[in-house]
């Protein structure tokens, strides 16, 4: 039986406790052994509460006394790309919560480094690996639906207060609101799912606060090759019944979505529903994306499975770029 992979995670925030940890503690192959935050006592606890062994306050200390295989970067935004160009420093693999870094450049400087060290980066877009987005991607690539000519996507929480924010409304720890928060999740699904056109030009309109925070609330008009699509609306600001969370996908022959998963299509001259039935299972579509994303991280790091593409990552970046300048100028930007 080959060894376990030695995981530090670094950061102990929200999307540790909720995602990460739960799921790495059930996973075989993979083993805990450090979490790493400046708030020492917080990261003590969340290491005995989960029983992992050691706690550091210092990712330089982590990475210096710490044997480790693979890191799990879970830190604010704007410290993602100088913990990834550490831990690619020390050759470790590196899974890293969105975005990879603030801004394209940035971006492209981390790339250049993981391929000179030969390491698996992988950043987490979970939501690529949800079952009901892997259903309707399944019916894209097997060209049910005709030719994708457009996603539409929205993302909608109830965020009242600063406190539940912290460092997302400060515009230099976070690097944007609302956009790059919840839009770069709805954009990138839009993109993979249909495989990847290039984007010509955007149009976006942004709350942008007169305090200089950043935006609560944003939309976005992503116009592709090939006569393609992607509209985006995001907001943290949301009255209603509960988050609401979608991706639909317009095709010359069907139409697909997600919460509730759908796909349509015409037979026998009626538009017919013909989604799978009991294809999505009991587990939680958000713990089971992180799960099933970990696993594909483990596969690429014993060459079992190939990477996404982090090529994809520019591209995101630029498009992200470009909906803050066409917020900020009033007009479209071309890319």
């Amino acid at each position: 039986m080959a060894d376990p992979v030695r995981v530090g995670v670094i950061g102990a925030g929200a999307i540790t406790q909720v995602a990460h940890l739960p799921v790495l503690r059930k996973l075989k192959g993979i083993e805990v052994v450090a979490i790493c935050d400046t708030d020492m006592p917080k990261a003590r606890a969340l290491a005995d509460r989960f029983k992992v062994p050691d706690a550091f306050s210092d990712i330089e200390e982590l990475l210096e006394y710490e044997e480790l295989d693979a890191i799990a970067i879970c830190t604010p935004n704007h410290l993602h790309e100088p913990h990834v160009m550490a831990a690619l420093s020390a050759n470790l693999h590196v899974f890293v919560e969105r975005p990879l870094a603030l801004n394209a450049a940035e971006v492209q400087q981390v790339l250049r480094a993981a391929e000179k060290k030969k390491r698996v980066l992988m950043v987490a877009l979970n939501h690529r690996y949800r079952s009901d987005v892997q259903i309707v991607r399944s019916f894209v690539q097997s060209g049910e639906l005709g030719k994708v000519q457009s996603v539409r996507g929205s993302w909608h929480v109830f965020r009242p207060s600063r406190s539940q924010l912290g460092w997302r409304t400060r515009r230099d720890e976070a690097g944007g609101g609302a956009i790059l928060d919840l839009g770069y999740a709805i954009l990138d699904l839009g993109l993979w799912l249909a495989d990847g056109p290039k984007p010509l030009r955007v149009s976006a309109s942004l709350d942008i606060s007169s305090d200089g925070s950043v935006e609560p609330s944003g939309s976005a008009f992503v116009v592709c090759e090939n006569d393609f699509s992607v509209f985006l609306d995001v907001t943290w600001r949301h009255i209603g019944e509960g988050e609401r969370f979608g991706v639909g996908v317009r095709g010359s022959r069907g139409t697909a979505g997600i919460n509730p998963l759908h796909v349509w299509k015409e037979l026998h001259g009626v538009p017919t529903d013909v989604a799978p039935t009991g294809s999505i299972g009991r587990e939680n579509p958000f713990t089971a994306s992180y799960r099933a994303e970990w696993a594909h991280f483990m596969a690429c790091i014993r060459g079992q499975a190939t990477a996404p593409d982090n090529k994809e990552q520019i591209t995101l970046h630029r498009v992200i770029d470009a909906i803050y300048q066409s917020a900020k100028e009033g007009r479209d930007v071309d890319l």
